[in-house]
């Protein structure tokens, strides 16, 4: 693989504290309704987007999506316009075509409309939301389109596979926190990653991989998440995905997550 590794997958299944094939079994139980796909894509949807300091409550979106409780449109915009690119990706192959399309529907009222679905032309410093201090320094814009393409190519070739359970959650962390690290967008980038993370699941384990609670988990843990994601490096020519563990093994447990 170009940018992916399985070098760190013995380590990860090891440490590995959740029975993912069992806490699975419990997700299948649940029933494929288009009332349980809106209320958990809701929760998806209000939870990645706190997670970018977006203000309305999941409850209250839930509510907005549910019950068609009407909220200022400042309030629900931006969750509103990730909540149609989470249609798309359930509609549509996962392939980068399709996943550009999904950040022109998310970036609707982040960016003006020629950087939406466009990778970035300028670099990129990520700051901490809380703080403003520098988290880290993304690719440099000049290779940004060719991390993406190795990228692509590794995606590729893992849905070529025949993947164990346990390698399906390492490589969609993976792939998440490649994503984190290139950056490839002027904004709109942690919703993106989440968003990949979970449509290379539900590409590998079906629909009923868009009702693991993964966006909630990292909101309720959102300083871990960064804390995390900060260990591989604060330059990305300097990342080393060898930290990544602690990061990779935070989507097991969102499996069956009921807080």
């Amino acid at each position: 693989m170009k940018i992916l590794s399985d070098s760190y997958f013995n380590e990860y299944k090891k440490r590995l504290a959740t029975d993912v094939v069992q806490a699975l079994a419990r997700v299948d139980e649940i029933e494929m309704t288009a009332q349980n796909f809106t209320f958990y894509t809701s929760v998806a949807v209000i939870s990645s987007s706190r997670i970018e300091g977006e203000q309305m409550e999941i409850d209250s979106y839930v509510k907005h999506k549910i019950q068609d409780i009407e909220y200022l449109p400042e309030l629900v915009e931006k969750p509103n316009d990730l909540y149609r690119a989470y249609l798309f990706a359930k509609q549509n192959k996962l392939n980068p075509e399709s996943f550009l399309q999904t950040h022109v529907t998310l970036a609707a009222h982040l960016l003006p409309e020629k950087w939406r679905g466009v990778y970035r032309k300028s670099e990129m410093l990520v700051l901490e939301h809380k703080t403003g201090r520098i988290q880290f320094e993304a690719a440099p814009f000049s290779i940004v389109e060719a991390e993406m393409k190795k990228l692509w190519n590794d995606i590729d070739d893992l849905m070529k596979r025949q993947l164990t359970v346990e390698e399906i959650f390492y490589y969609a962390s993976f792939i998440h926190a490649v994503l984190v690290a290139i950056h490839p967008f002027n904004d709109g980038n942690g919703r993106a990653a989440r968003l990949l993370e979970k449509w290379f699941l539900a590409e590998q384990l079906g629909e009923k991989a868009w009702y693991i609670k993964s966006e909630k988990y990292y909101y309720h843990h959102a300083d871990d998440y960064y804390r995390n994601l900060n260990r591989m490096g604060m330059f990305y020519d300097k990342i080393d995905y060898a930290k990544a563990d602690l990061f990779l093994q935070m989507l097991p447990p969102s499996i069956a997550y009921k807080e």
